[in-house]
Order: C-alpha cells, then structure tokens, then sequence
C-alpha cells in the first residue's frame, strides 16, 4: 500500500515538473519580447545575454506612438486601426453568416446536404497561404489589392467554415423542441431562432467570434501578398518596417509584438469560459 502510494506521488511530481517545465519553455519568449522592448539599444545585442534590462527606457514605445515632443517613426497607429477594423467586421461577417449555416444544417433536410457540409469543412482544411496567389490574380482585376475590403472579403472566407463547423454542432444539440413550442405559440421561424436558439447558442457564437477575431488579428502571410502600402497593411506586416538592409530594429520590433500581444490576452482572459464551454458543448462534444 506504502509502495503504490509512494509510486503515485513520484509520478504526481514527476507530471508537475514537466508540466512547469512546458509552462516555462511556452512563456520564456513572451518575457523574453516584453523586457527586451524595454532595453536600451546596447543592452540589446550584448553577448551573453542580460536577462534582466539593467535600464529601462520607453523609446522603443515613443517610435510606435510618438510623445508631447516627439512624433511617431512609423505609421503604427495606422497599422492597429486596419488590424482592428479588419478583425472585427471580418469576425462580425463570419459570425453572421456562419451562424445562419449552421443552423439550416442542423435544423433543415435537403438534398445534397451532407456533401454539401463536407465541402464546407474541407475548404478550411486548405492552408490559407495556398490561396495566397489566386486570391491577388482574383483581386487585381476587381481592383481589390491594397484595400481593408479586400482582407475582410478574404478572413470571411476563410473563416466562415469554422464557424458553421461549430455552430453546426452547438445547434444539434440544443433540443429542436424548445423552437417548435414557439413556433406553436405564433412566433414565425425567424422570431424562435433570435429569441430561443441564439440565447442558448450564446457560448458558441463567443467562442467562434473569438476564434474569428484572432485568426484575423494575427494572419501574416495573406495581408503580406494582398497590402502595398501603410494605408492597407495590418499589424503582423507593418513589423517588416523593423527590419533594414543592415540593421534590426529588435526594440521596436519586441514594442511592436507586445502591443500586439496585449488584446489577445485580455481578450482571452476576460471571454476564456465562454471558449472552454463553446468548445466543450458543441462540435467537440
């Protein structure tokens, strides 16, 4: 009895050192990028490394937002309104949309429709960087190169799946008799979905337009092949501007990355129940 306990409390400890060492391994690049965008330029580029700035300076801040006596280096704040605009409508459109599909595949029968659905899923099984090349031969002959609309038109696309994947699921398994009782009491197909179904589908849509959200807040690669100019380019591609013929502008770019990091993680902490829920009751289930 002695031993198997003692067998249990060796591999308890072992289990909690791995994991400490995970949690470690996942966060040390976080910390590494928030205290470096704290340092001053010669404490950057020392070997061996500081690990703690024995100076802090907010310069690497003033180059993205500028202060009373000094203006921004870089057009950042424009970057973080494209960012912001695009994440959200695109979030909004997916949600719209996706939620509608989802229901009709759960609640409806029609022809074709299993395959139909399948089409769906496997259109967000294609990496988005495949798409890349079509999406601009596409785009530059509706004139929607260099345009907040064209990123939108694209993340909706590329998100909308995802979104009728989980809702789909989330919407099976809420009982479709609570919307036929109110279809019985008068209400009209439309009036039972906004009144019963969306109330009770509340966690998924939070947990699909928080997925939404980041997928557009961090894209890289497509904003890269479909943006031109400050005008039209998004965060994760304005962070090119760091980067010279001959020098990197590591502060700037750690100051960069943190600011960032920062909606995602209030975001995810403020909205994380909604997501474990809308993950664990619906599709996932």
């Amino acid at each position: 009895m002695k031993s198997r306990r003692r067998r249990e409390q060796v591999i308890t400890a072992l289990c909690t050192v791995f994991a400490v060492v995970i949690l470690v391994a996942l966060l040390f690049p976080t910390y590494w990028m928030v205290q470096t965008s704290f340092r001053v330029g010669r404490e950057i580029n020392t070997f061996p490394p500081v690990w703690f700035p024995r100076e802090v300076t907010l310069s690497s801040y003033v180059k993205l937002f500028g202060s009373p006596h000094e203006e921004a280096s870089l057009p950042f704040r424009e970057y973080f309104r494209n960012s912001f605009l695009v994440a959200v409508l695109s979030g909004f459109f997916s949600i719209a949309l996706g939620t509608l599909a989802g229901y009709a595949f759960s609640r409806f029968e029609f022809r074709g429709k299993r395959n139909l659905f399948l089409s769906v899923i496997l259109m967000r099984a294609i990496p988005g960087l495949a798409l890349g090349l079509p999406l601009l031969v596409l785009f530059k002959r509706v004139q929607l190169v260099n345009t907040l609309s064209g990123l939108i038109l694209t993340y909706t696309m590329l998100n909308t799946p995802f979104v009728i994947w989980l809702m789909e699921g989330f919407f099976a398994d809420i009982p479709a008799e609570l919307s036929e009782a109110a279809l019985i009491d008068g209400c009209s197909r439309w009036r039972a979905l906004w009144k019963v179904d969306i109330p009770l589908a509340a966690p998924g849509i939070s947990a699909s337009a928080i997925f939404s959200f980041l997928l557009s807040w961090n894209e890289f690669a497509i904003a890269l092949i479909l943006t031109r100019t400050p005008a039209s380019r998004t965060l994760p591609v304005g962070l090119f501007d760091f980067v010279g013929e001959f020098f990197i502008d590591w502060g700037g770019m750690c100051a960069a990355g943190t600011i960032i990091l920062i909606p995602v993680v209030v975001l995810t902490f403020f909205i994380q129940r909604w997501m474990v829920r809308g993950l664990t009751f619906g599709a996932i289930k």
